[in-house]
């Protein structure tokens, strides 16, 4: 053994006691990174919350959203565009100078897009009571929430009968890919597109306005409404959407461009 000597032991004591207060604080930022890992963790994913439409459909850049069919379920019911199979809207408005009526019947069909089972909703405009426009749209939820617009067959009239139109697109086909058409978490500035097929011009985006608007429609007068703005960059109007939580869209008007409004007046099962 070897014997200790006062002069080294004087001189080791008083280093550990220069270095005790650091040392301490070392063990402190430790524990707290300890312990913080595991809660920073919970904390940062509950506020961060679920993915924004924009980071699901954003509106720039390379589009290619991720799809996965384990991840929709089978019942679409967004609280700002529940879709309950057998639940009709019936619209009332103006194109330019002609009175026209839209009614928009959710079907029981269901058409398999991507590997999912969308909902089928037709879509009539009419002119006196006679048809003009039919539209077979397709929708499907994901499990957050969102509903994405999988496409549609759009039916125009020509020489009195019904043909496709060239805006008629499908997710998966010819590179037409979904987008959403309504969010599961809407945030006043989100922007999103709503429909990606080049080839026939369906390139409509929207950004949400607000969330605490107000409409009056024949149906009646709904607040905490969202407010949408949808537009496509291949076509000079722009128009606003009116959604009352629960319910639906409620009214539709074209703010720049052409005169165009649509009121709900009722709905029926």
């Amino acid at each position: 053994m070897i014997p200790s000597s006062p002069g080294i032991t004087t001189r080791v004591e008083m280093t550990l006691r220069k270095l005790a207060p650091a040392l301490l604080l070392l063990g402190a930022v430790l524990l707290a990174g300890c312990g913080g890992s595991s809660g920073g963790s919970g904390s940062t994913s509950t506020a961060s919350g679920p993915p924004s439409a924009s980071s699901l459909a954003p509106i720039h850049g390379t589009y290619s959203p991720r799809i996965e069919p384990a991840n929709f379920v089978k019942a679409i019911d967004n609280r700002f565009w529940p879709l309950r199979p057998g639940t009709a809207y019936h619209y009332i408005g103006v194109r330019g100078t002609t009175p026209q009526t839209d009614d928009e019947v959710v079907t029981h069909m269901k058409k398999m897009i991507l590997g999912i089972r969308s909902t089928v909703v037709r879509d009539t405009v009419s002119e006196r009571g006679v048809p003009v426009e039919r539209t077979f749209d397709w929708y499907a939820q994901d499990k957050q929430g969102n509903v994405w617009y999988m496409g549609e067959l759009s039916l125009e009239k020509k020489n009195g009968k019904f043909a496709k139109a060239s805006d008629s697109w499908q997710s998966g086909v010819n590179g037409a890919q979904p987008g959403i058409i309504m969010p599961a978490d809407p945030r006043p500035g989100d922007a999103y597109r709503q429909e990606f097929y080049p080839p026939g011009e369906a390139l409509d985006q929207a950004r949400v306005l607000r969330l605490d608007g107000s409409a009056s429609v024949p149906l009646g007068t709904y607040h905490g409404v969202l407010v949408t703005s949808e537009r496509s960059p291949l076509e000079p109007q722009t128009e606003q959407k009116y959604y009352a939580p629960g319910l639906g869209e409620v009214a539709e008007r074209v703010v720049k461009g052409h005169h165009e409004q649509f009121q709900l007046t009722r709905v029926t099962h």
